[in-house]
């Protein structure tokens, strides 16, 4: 489970890179990359922000997984996105981070960046654990 996304249809669809989980720090940040380019443009010629908030997603989706055991799934509840740059083409990369874990309930943040360290969108997510069994 713990980077499932790595591998989920969605993520080989649009080029998610997720950078490995350090196995001695299950709670280290979690980054995930992505290339963006016009095949991504809104009509005003600049990266879709659901490109942007999926990135974001992704990110926090796997910080949050990976501190599920196996017999443990999880939801998003809610997620707020705030887009503070436009991007027409940039290697973006989204560092996401476990700011609480508690049993049923768990709040994640991203912070999403371009190519130059200029500071793009910011994201955060409540999430809910579901048991498998």
């Amino acid at each position: 489970m713990t980077d499932a996304f790595a591998y989920a249809p969605i993520s080989q669809l649009v080029g998610l890179e997720v950078v490995p989980a350090d196995p001695q720090d299950a709670l280290a940040p979690t980054v995930v990359a992505l290339e963006v380019d016009q095949r991504m443009h809104n009509p005003m010629g600049f990266v879709h922000g659901g490109v942007i908030a999926l990135l974001a997603d992704a990110a926090m989706g796997i910080a949050f997984g990976r501190t599920l055991d196996d017999q443990m799934s999880f939801a998003t509840v809610e997620m707020k996105t705030s887009f503070l740059r436009p991007i027409k083409r940039s290697r973006l990369t989204a560092t996401a981070t476990l700011v609480q874990r508690g049993l049923r309930i768990g709040f994640v943040q991203c912070e999403i960046i371009d190519s130059r360290g200029k500071l793009v969108a910011t994201s955060s997510c409540t999430c809910t654990v579901n048991s498998l069994s």
